[in-house]
């Protein structure tokens, strides 16, 4: 096998193609040349970023099951060649039918990095996940600025196929960069139990961390997507907005290389909840300040600041208590937390239509509660799944 900090950087590549892949359409939807090379119109551009997350949902419920049979390096390796893939054929996209196509390919792809990069990590570093998934998942946060900041630095040099072409440059270097390597054998390559695995899922302990990464997950997409918008209707000029997000992103960087220290000091239940506790104070801020910049700005960093180590910190309570088939059990996490994906931004732009987007950012806020709720909850179960409470443990252990 590979050493330990060879297998980490390869989680890290991953991890930054993922965060790219995440920030790429928005960014590039942002652009008026992008809608015209596709014919598109705004609806239809809402229905592409549907269809890549619908492609993320479906390759997180599969991706799990695949690592702990078949291993890491299939997840991981596929995830990225079909990411390279997927970005080279959209840059010859010229319809909303191809572009949704690839755009589909291109969910999978990042599903299967996120889950691959996310159960790697936690299973060479078993003494120290919280620590070590909060610094794998700081090059999500990188890789996420990457996109707008070429797109900045590239403006009118390079096309929107020239963006897509470096994008996918960073997906082949991925699959070049783990191929040769030798990965972890697969745990379970022939006692996979599907009966285990839901009984496992159907316990207490695994449902509460199943509710805050849908809370969390709602709640990093609908202010990362919504948070420049947000500002813009609050009378702030486009250009203003863009560095509220690019702070957005650079404090969630911030977040997780701290907590990589605080974690040691806390514990992992502990900083989750204190992580949520920021993130609610951000988003009461970012609603009742939104008409001075400075508190608009501290609102939506903090919020930032707070959800950054959430994730990966659940991630690694949950491969503690569930030390078998630890993938299959990040494929479950992801999976609901997709689905908060997948509703927070919409419902945030439903109630934004119908009452306004000063009123929609009470989505957010609601969200951050629900994670605070469920940490508390989580914080206080900490000592009794230590004692073997159902659920909490790892039954098949």
């Amino acid at each position: 096998m590979a050493s330990r900090a060879r297998l980490f950087a390869v989680s890290c590549l991953a991890m930054f193609a993922f965060g790219m892949v995440i920030a790429l359409l928005g960014t590039l939807f942002g652009l008026p040349e992008t809608r015209a090379r596709l014919a598109i119109d705004l609806a239809q551009q809402g229905q592409l970023l549907s269809v890549m997350f619908t492609g993320l949902l479906v390759a997180t419920i599969v991706a799990g099951p695949t690592q702990d049979r078949f291993g890491a390096k299939l997840v991981l390796v596929g995830g990225a060649a079909a990411v390279a893939a997927a970005l080279v054929l959209l840059s010859f996209a010229r319809s909303f039918s191809s572009a949704a196509v690839w755009a589909a390919l291109l969910g999978v792809g990042a599903g299967w990095l996120n889950l691959g990069a996310n159960a790697l990590v936690s299973e060479v570093y078993p003494e120290s996940r919280g620590r070590m998934l909060n610094l794998a998942n700081v090059f999500f946060g990188v890789g996420a600025l990457f996109v707008p900041l070429l797109v900045s630095v590239g403006f009118g040099l390079l096309s929107v196929g020239g963006v897509l072409a470096a994008c996918a440059l960073v997906g082949a270097l991925a699959v070049a960069v783990a191929a040769p390597l030798r990965f972890p054998p697969p745990r379970e390559r022939a006692s996979f139990g599907l009966g285990e695995f839901w009984r496992a899922a159907r316990g207490p302990g695994v449902l509460l961390l199943a509710a805050l990464m849908f809370f969390e997950m709602g709640n990093e997409a609908a202010l990362s997507g919504w948070t420049s918008t947000y500002a813009g209707a609050m009378g702030w000029s486009p250009r203003v907005a863009t560095v509220i997000l690019l702070g957005y992103w650079v404090m969630a960087i911030v977040g997780r290389s701290a907590s990589a220290g605080l974690q040691a000091r806390l514990g992992n239940e502990r900083l989750v909840l204190g992580a949520a506790v920021v993130s609610a104070a951000g988003c009461t801020i970012l609603l009742l300040g939104a008409r001075s910049l400075p508190v608009l700005a501290l609102g939506a960093w903090l919020a930032s600041l707070g959800l950054s180590p959430v994730v990966p910190t659940t991630l690694a309570i949950a491969a503690d208590r569930h030390h078998r088939f630890g993938g299959t059990i990040f494929s479950l996490l992801f999976t609901i937390g997709t689905f908060g994906s997948m509703s927070f931004p919409l419902v945030l732009g439903e109630l934004s239509s119908a009452a306004g987007l000063r009123l929609g950012m009470i989505v957010p806020l609601v969200g951050a509660a629900a994670v605070a709720l469920c940490a508390l909850t989580v914080s206080r179960g900490g000592q009794e799944s230590a004692a073997g409470l159902p659920g909490c443990t790892d039954s098949s252990a």
